[in-house]
C-alpha cells in the first residue's frame, strides 16, 4: 500500500507553528527548550562537526551558538512534505547578532517524525548559503 503523500496546507501550517516555537526558544537562549522539540533519538548534523545526537548534545550545540554571538536565528519555511508520519522541509535561515546584523544566510533540511502525536525535529542538517573566503 502506497503511503499518502501531502504537501502544502496543514502540514506546511503545522511546521510553521513549530518553526515558531523553535525560533521563541531560541530567542529566549533556551537550549532545553529547542532540544525538547526534537524526537528521542534526534540527530543534527551541522556544519563542520560530526553528529550530534541525542537531546543534551543538541542542547549543548545551541548554547555553544548563544556562546558564539548568534543571538537570533530566523526561520524561513520553504517546502515542506507529508508522508504519513514523517515529513521533510527544505528552508532558509538568517543568523543574527546582538544588534541584529546578518551574521550568516543558511539552508537547512529538517526530517520531522510524529512522536507522541507531535511533529518533532527527527535529522536537522543545515549549513552556511555564503561562499567560502578564499
Amino acid at each position: 500500500m502506497a503511503t499518502e503523500i501531502t504537501t502544502g496546507g496543514e502540514i506546511r501550517d503545522t511546521i510553521m507553528r513549530a518553526n515558531e516555537k523553535w525560533m521563541d526558544f531560541y530567542r529566549r537562549h533556551d537550549a532545553a527548550g529547542i532540544a525538547s522539540l526534537y524526537t528521542e533519538n534526534a540527530e543534527v548534523l551541522p556544519p563542520n562537526s560530526d553528529f550530534v545526537r541525542g537531546k543534551p548534545a543538541i542542547a549543548g550545540l545551541f548554547q555553544a551558538l548563544f556562546d558564539m554571538g548568534i543571538r537570533m536565528i530566523e526561520l524561513h519555511t520553504g517546502e515542506v512534505e507529508q508522508h504519513g508520519d514523517a515529513a521533510f522541509e527544505i528552508s532558509t535561515a538568517t543568523l543574527r547578532g546582538g544588534s541584529g546584523e546578518v551574521l550568516d544566510n543558511a539552508k537547512y533540511i529538517v526530517i520531522w517524525n510524529r512522536e507522541g502525536g507531535i511533529w518533532k525535529l527527527h535529522r536537522d542538517i543545515f549549513n552556511s548559503s555564503t561562499p567560502a573566503q578564499a
